[in-house]
């Protein structure tokens, strides 16, 4: 007897490896359009975008005003601004050409599982960026203005205030990511609930190491990363029990 149609093997899609490549070139070219697309609109309003990106630290420091040290800073300073932009936001396309790239080579199952994940890392991932300039940005530089000695004039050069701030916001943004690789983990097999639940304690530390090692040296952006981190941790375990694949029979 023949068994059902829902319990026969599932036929995959196959290629030849000229034909991945060029899908991938194809990819990559709606990827780069996209970007570029985005930086086009956003270049004409890079001074707007500037003076709203440094407002969190334009409105702690005394004369409220950054300087520029350098002959082409204003100029260097706003293309990069407005590239890092158009980056985050075309990521939803990035994420989701990588999705529809590698989506042929998955089970239904496995696609049904994905996609939600691939939504949820989305969402996440603009949450710690918006966490990353209300929350952190406001408290960091409150902070570093409070220890400067009167004898100092604290004006940052606006070429590495972008650098700063961006880089904060892609260590936040990523670290936002936690659930989403907690539940890969799970779902891959490569650990369990049970062991993930047992690590709590030294996740909780590592995460204090984590936010010293990628954050400036001070303790209130090392806070300010590892306790979302070690939450984000706990809602990753409540999330691999919700979707960890059930076990075969």
């Amino acid at each position: 007897m023949s068994e059902p149609a829902d319990k026969e093997e599932e036929t995959l899609a196959e290629g030849t490896l000229m034909s991945h490549l060029v899908e991938l070139r194809n990819r990559l070219f709606i990827v780069f359009g996209s970007v570029f697309g985005v930086f086009l609109v956003l270049f004409p309003f890079s001074k707007y975008i500037f003076d709203i990106v440094s407002e969190p630290l334009r409105a702690v420091l005394p004369g409220g005003q950054l300087i520029a040290t350098g002959t082409a800073s204003p100029v260097i300073a706003t293309l990069k601004l407005s590239f890092y932009l158009s980056l985050m936001i075309a990521m939803p396309v990035v994420l989701y050409q990588l999705w529809a790239f590698v989506a042929p080579g998955l089970y239904k199952k496995e696609k049904r599982f994905a996609f939600p994940l691939l939504a949820t890392s989305i969402l996440l991932f603009y949450a710690g960026l918006a966490f990353a300039y209300f929350v952190v940005f406001p408290m960091i530089f409150r902070f570093l203005v409070a220890f400067t000695p009167e004898s100092v004039s604290y004006m940052p050069d606006i070429t590495d205030y972008i650098g700063f701030v961006m880089m904060l916001v892609l260590v936040f943004g990523f670290a936002f990511e936690t659930p989403v690789a907690t539940v890969l983990l799970v779902w891959t097999g490569l650990t369990t609930v049970e062991k993930l639940t047992a690590s709590r304690p030294y996740v909780f530390l590592g995460a204090f190491v984590v936010g010293m090692l990628l954050t400036p040296p001070d303790v209130v952006s090392q806070i300010l990363l590892a306790v979302p981190v070690y939450l984000l941790y706990e809602l990753g375990i409540i999330m691999a029990k919700l979707f960890k694949p059930k076990p075969v029979k």
